[in-house]
């Protein structure tokens, strides 16, 4: 079976997290570069990354890389690649997206119009046609341009897969399904462990964090790009990858996830896409302001999305929030909480220095994953 190169783009600063989820789906990670990691794997492979990885946009099919410096050179490096072994007669091709860093090129209007007049030359001549109809599936192209070096790719995946299919109610500043999975397993997390988001907005954490207690493939209930693509990928690995995630769910007997916010309207919505995920029953949501956070137990973890100013409210408010929330994790016993905010004085008004923070880019945005780690418990007696 022909063996492809396949980009996995991911937030920037959570590559290893990345790389890990590659690495346990069994392939063999080729490279890893800022906000994307690429791996080896066969049409097979495409069909499982799309399924089972939590962390990644998208999965994009690389078919070239080369230099380019002038749009001459661009054009006939473009015109060189045998997009006859990638795009049928009747595919329907573009370059949906161009970008570039630190390159002589730097347009991504003209960078895409130059590639598709190079790439209707070549099946011109592959198909000895003039004119394409573009009526069957769909071949987007995904550029990079870093340093004057050119890499070309295919999406597989259409929509960003951070879309699993369930979030159709959403509060104002949503986290994305993507980056609240990959949150969530850089900390030491497992399913059988109390977790507790104080400010759950839609849900996200606690559902995400549901779908891994449960080994539900984020992927499984979606469609993609590459799914229409007879000519490259058979359709019964999409079926075999989709009847290899319904295998490995497991419905724990016990979890204890909850989700709160103040909001009523917004624990609504949360439910609403706790039940479109199958994870309603493993999730406890309720209305509750973070004044009247607490837990019976100890040894839980609190991960979690605050407001910070941004877009949820003025930052004159977020002393007060701050300030209440590190009084209330204060007095949670032997937790554990780990937290993304952008705002800057998180930490003084939180009461704690972090034991770790990490940078983050949700978007354009620069926050921190700070890191308030408690005692880990006793091992269990056997």
């Amino acid at each position: 079976m022909e063996r492809f190169e396949l980009i996995t783009p991911c937030h920037f600063g959570l590559e290893a997290v990345m790389k890990r989820e590659i690495t346990d789906l069994g392939y063999e990670v080729s490279s890893v570069e800022d906000g994307r990691v690429s791996f080896i794997g066969d049409a097979e492979a495409v069909c499982r990354a799309n399924v089972f990885l939590r962390t990644t946009e998208r999965v994009l099919l690389k078919v070239a890389a080369f230099r380019a410096e002038t749009f001459e050179e661009l054009f006939q490096a473009t015109k060189e690649i045998r997009w006859e072994n990638y795009i049928p007669q009747d595919g329907k091709f573009w370059v949906a997206k161009a970008s570039s860093i630190r390159s002589k090129l730097f347009s991504p209007s003209d960078i895409q119009s130059i590639m598709k007049k190079a790439m209707v030359e070549r099946l011109k001549q592959a198909y000895g046609i003039s004119w394409f109809p573009e009526t069957g599936a769909a071949y987007p192209l995904r550029v990079f341009l870093n340093k004057d070096v050119v890499t070309v790719a295919i999406d597989t995946s259409g929509e960003s897969l951070h879309k699993r299919g369930y979030r159709t109610l959403t509060s104002k500043a949503p986290i994305t399904e993507t980056l609240a999975a990959a949150l969530i397993m850089l900390t030491p997390w497992h399913g059988d462990r109390i977790l507790v988001d104080p400010f759950c907005g839609s849900g996200t954490f606690p559902i995400e964090a549901a779908m891994m207690a449960a080994n539900i493939a984020p992927g499984m209930n979606r469609d993609f790009l590459a799914g229409e693509w007879r000519n490259l990928i058979p359709r019964k690995y999409w079926y075999e990858a989709v009847d290899e995630a319904n295998d490995l769910i497991r419905d724990p007997a016990e979890t204890d996830i909850q989700g709160y916010d103040a909001d009523g309207e917004i624990i609504r919505a949360a439910r609403a896409n706790a039940r479109a995920a199958g994870v309603d029953h493993l999730i406890h949501f309720q209305q509750r302001p973070v004044s009247e956070l607490s837990h019976p137990k100890k040894y839980g973890f609190i991960i979690t999305n605050p407001p910070y100013g941004e877009r949820l409210e003025d930052k004159k408010n977020l002393p007060e929030l701050y300030r209440t929330f590190g009084e209330r994790f204060a007095a949670l016993d032997s937790w554990s909480a780990y937290v993304i905010s952008g705002y800057g004085e998180m930490e003084r008004w939180f009461g704690r220095q972090a034991d770790k923070n990490r940078k983050i880019y949700n978007g354009m945005m620069k926050t921190y994953f700070y890191q308030f780690q408690g005692p880990k418990p006793p091992k269990r007696k056997e």
